[in-house]
């Protein structure tokens, strides 16, 4: 059995089909398979803190150092880039290696300290210390 949703729009508040369909969900006789119909995915990534620094780990391999976007806008870091895929010709008996274009934002559960920032990219894995700003602490003047 094999069944289709489709992501209302404005245009389309779901009271008919749209032409694309966005998931498809099917019976594999052990369970239901989802397969999302997208052209950008999302790496996988951790992110914890420290006493010190809130670190970002994403696990994408096959990468050039300099394929990668990072920015930080408030308390967001967005992380986008394109994986090349090889162009020979083959035919898949699996096929889980995502490539092509990805992106993934993680909002920051602290404010960091943005001029002390650093990125590495090493062994498939991209980390990125941020470490956290400082409290300031406000004297109060006497007259």
């Amino acid at each position: 059995m094999v069944s289709v949703i489709f992501k209302p729009t404005p245009d389309n508040p779901g009271d008919h089909l749209p032409e694309q369909p966005i998931y498809l969900i099917s019976s594999t006789g052990t369970g239901w398979r989802l397969t999302i119909h997208s052209h950008v995915w999302r790496p996988p990534t951790d992110v914890y803190e420290t006493e010190e620094a809130v670190i970002v780990r994403v696990e994408i391999a096959g990468m050039e150092k300099e394929s990668f976007a990072i920015n930080i806008d408030q308390n967001t870091l967005s992380i986008h880039g394109t994986r090349p895929d090889t162009q020979e010709r083959r035919a898949y008996y699996q096929m889980e290696i995502r490539h092509g274009e990805f992106y993934t934002d993680v909002e920051l559960p602290t404010s960091v300290d943005l001029e002390k920032v650093t990125a590495e990219y090493h062994d498939g894995l991209l980390k990125m210390i941020l470490p956290k700003t400082l409290p300031k602490h406000i004297k109060i003047a006497t007259d």
